[in-house]
């Protein structure tokens, strides 16, 4: 029952979710905000709200490695499989993309977590300085996007999930439904995890790492399978970028606000320098114009598949 409850859980944030973003976009255009401050804001935490709330509610329900193990498998599947994945069913052109700047932020961010870490336990003190660093490059993402469109003297860009017509009604059930669907899914999947680890003698730390990582990156890789299909490699890089930014300093940052996270040598050995490793790896799509193949797919796959097998193992 605890796998039933957790596949529950899963769906019901990925839903949630999705529901919570649409709601929040229509809400914020129909109230006047501009559509480049919804993609900056809105979007990207709507698109992260699972994983916020599931590290803020195991962490409340004593269970804080699995917030951790959360964020850090997180960010490794989204480089190995979020775009291993696409890579191998259609590959990704990512020779034209432009994304040094975000990449930069991204083994920045990577790298002051990890010093966060080594400093640990994880206390509201090193919150606010990952949540100050958020404020940073979110600033700077602004200030860039904003020269970007008034060079190109474009119209008002568009969002993802933004319908002019949509009704007040419609928009206040999507608000509705996400808000009371990812604490419910996150409350389903941390009880499920913490069950499963305890039946099988798995830490939390592994759980985290392994199913509840794959399932908060079911959006993202919805989103990057899309993109590539529709030859939209910028928005499938970009998707992963943005969102290893957000998990590390916004994640952790808050959830560090509302209690300790203590971080165990493990992570300390291994998995922080695995998913370092796996951000390291997109150096030659970023900088070398170097296009994510078929066989860079499989590469990449083939990588997230050994690390879980040396994980359960």
């Amino acid at each position: 029952m605890d796998f039933l409850f957790a596949a529950l859980g899963l769906v019901i944030l990925v839903l949630a979710g999705d529901s919570l973003v649409k709601g929040a976009v229509n809400l914020s255009l129909r109230v006047g905000i501009p559509a480049l401050i919804v993609s900056l804001t809105i979007v990207a935490f709507g698109t992260s709200a699972p994983e916020l709330l599931i590290s803020i509610a195991a962490v409340e329900d004593g269970a804080p490695g699995l917030a951790l193990g959360n964020v850090v498998g997180s960010n490794t599947a989204n480089v190995l499989l979020v775009l291993g994945i696409p890579a191998l069913l259609a590959g990704l052109h990512t020779a034209d993309c432009d994304t040094k700047r975000s990449y930069i932020q991204m083994i920045a961010a990577t790298f002051l977590f990890i010093a966060v870490c080594f400093l640990g336990p994880i206390t509201w003190i090193h919150g606010l300085v990952l949540l100050a660093a958020l404020a940073f490059m979110l600033g700077d993402a602004f200030r860039e996007a904003r020269a970007h469109r008034n060079a190109q003297e474009d119209d008002e860009e568009e969002v993802e999930g933004a319908d002019p017509d949509m009704p007040w009604p419609r928009i206040i059930l999507f608000l509705v439904l996400g808000l009371v669907g990812l604490p419910l899914g996150a409350d389903l999947l941390v009880d499920a995890s913490i069950n499963i680890a305890r039946a099988f003698g798995i830490s939390e730390e592994v759980i985290g790492l392994t199913l509840v990582a794959f399932g908060t990156s079911l959006p993202e890789l919805a989103t990057t399978v899309m993109a590539s299909i529709r030859r939209q490699a910028d928005v499938a890089l970009g998707n992963v970028i943005g969102s290893n930014m957000f998990n590390l300093l916004a994640i952790i940052g808050i959830t560090a606000l509302v209690g300790e996270i203590p971080v165990t040598a493990e992570f300390l050995r291994f998995d922080l320098w695995v998913m370092l490793g796996a951000s390291l790896l997109l150096i030659p799509f970023v900088y070398l114009r170097k296009n994510l193949t078929r066989v860079a797919g499989v590469v990449l796959t083939g990588l997230y598949a050994a690390y879980v097998v040396m994980l359960l193992t």
